[in-house]
């Protein structure tokens, strides 16, 4: 891959005011001839959520000015009111950030032309359908696109399909005579943001950088470099797009197997938790992956269907993955069964049972619903006449597909439930109410043994 280098994003170390590097400048004509840009940011990102929010508190926190930009001004009186949902360390920059000037916030998409670099961060989900919901990305990058100056680094990093960042910024960019590796930058950087999980901070997460160009991939190398410690640079936007897809389908098939696990340990009367810790305790060739109700999030539910979907567009057979991804989907269902058969088990019929659902976040210490499998659980129960409720505190309140609302019950003990799902076990949790009288089908695999707590 080649490309003409021009003038990249003027980008801003730790120490702030300071300059830390540019990209070199060409002599060629084409550099020559492209008009030059003050920029009034370092970087903009488009897309304040799950991703974009901690992005954006990291190049804050690295020096740089940052605009971000959310297409929901509610969205960005959360941010500004310091009410976002954020692990400790990001909490703590959030305040810093916006105390500073150079951290703003926007809804005005034009304002994009005023930054060095643009960072797209937005949601890509599946639809009813397991289908590729496109929408929100094809919009955020046609926004992108008409909004672009020369000199400018675009970077998408919402995982997607392999070759969107060609097909979605590339090649419009190039119709308004804007080309990659000439008079701007392109290139492709999965997210590494792990929401509710403090582990690892943001430097400390290596980055994969891929781009349209040579000197593209060395514009976005740059620019990530300037808050994380490792840069692993890619052949091509091309790889850095499938090397997400890997990484979270990986997870998918494992989760699915670890489920399976799950169910032949319950009809051979073992542990499946024991049996998964002592496995563990080999060190090479094993990586331990719990069992739980279903999986959330816009990752592992959704991310490897962008691959089995392109991969039916070419008639390519993958079956691991698509039994694994069927297996992940029925999962909720198979919750339902269970509960159905422990109470039949005590002579009680799910139709116009208590059930109460504890925990209704797609994993522990977020407040974050997305592709929960607690709405489908909840959705079944009800279908199926029993009465149903949910204890969250993290979850004020929650609407279900057909358009009713569900409020948290804030006294569990109260709701006097014939069965209780411990569905998401918050470390902020308070379960002392779950005494031995509480009946209890606990599909989080943490509560200690006891007679009236039964493993999914």
């Amino acid at each position: 891959m080649t490309g003409n280098l021009v003038a990249g994003p003027k980008l801003w170390s730790r120490r702030k005011g300071t300059k830390l590097l540019e990209a070199p400048t060409s002599t060629t004509e084409a550099a020559q001839n492209q008009s030059e840009h003050e920029f009034d940011f370092d970087v903009a990102i488009v897309g304040m959520g799950y991703v974009g929010l901690p992005t954006s508190l990291a190049f804050s926190a690295a020096g740089a000015r940052v605009l971000g930009v959310d297409a929901s001004p509610a969205r960005l009186d959360v941010i500004r009111s310091g009410r976002a949902d954020l692990v400790d360390s990001d909490r703590e920059r959030l305040t810093q950030a916006l105390a500073e000037p150079s951290f703003e916030l926007t809804s005005d998409p034009s304002r994009l032309s005023r930054a060095a670099a643009v960072i797209i961060c937005v949601p890509t989900p599946v639809d009813a359908y397991l289908v590729p919901d496109l929408r929100i990305l094809s919009q955020a990058c046609q926004t992108v696109v008409e909004n672009a100056v020369s000199g400018q680094l675009l970077l998408l990093t919402s995982t997607t399909y392999v070759g969107s960042t060609r097909n979605l910024l590339a090649t419009p960019l190039a119709k308004r005579g804007l080309i990659p590796g000439s008079n701007i930058h392109v290139a492709f950087s999965p997210e590494r943001i792990n929401p509710g999980t403090d582990s690892f901070a943001h430097e400390d997460v290596p980055r994969v950088v891929g781009g349209i160009t040579n000197s593209c991939t060395e514009a976005a190398e740059a620019l990530i470099g300037t808050y994380t410690r490792l840069v692993h640079v890619v052949s091509s936007a091309d790889a850095a797009e499938m090397t997400k897809l890997v990484e979270n389908t990986f997870r998918a098939v494992n989760i699915g197997l670890a489920n399976e696990f799950a169910d032949m340990a319950n009809s051979l009367k073992l542990d499946v938790m024991e049996v998964i810790n002592a496995a563990a305790t080999k060190p090479y060739g094993f990586m331990a992956f719990t069992p739980g109700p279903g999986v959330g999030g816009h990752c592992i539910p959704c991310d490897p269907h962008y691959l089995l979907w392109q991969m039916r567009r070419l008639r390519l057979s993958t079956p691991v993955i698509e039994q694994a991804m069927n297996a992940i989907a029925a999962r909720p269902g198979r919750v339902v069964d269970r509960i159905r058969k422990i109470l039949s088990d005590r002579d009680k019929s799910l139709h116009a049972a208590r059930v109460l659902v504890v925990g209704v976040a797609y994993k522990p210490d977020v407040e974050d619903l997305r592709e929960s499998p607690a709405l489908e659980i909840l959705e079944s129960l009800i279908e199926e006449g029993a009465v149903v409720a949910y204890h969250d505190h993290l979850i004020p309140s929650l609407r279900l597909g057909d358009g009713s609302v569900l409020e948290h019950h804030a006294d569990p003990a109260a709701f006097d439930a014939d069965l209780v799902l411990m569905h998401t076990a918050h470390s902020s949790a308070d379960v002392s109410w779950i005494t031995p009288e509480v009946n209890v089908l606990d599909s989080t695999f943490r509560l200690p043994h006891a007679s009236n707590i039964i493993n999914l």
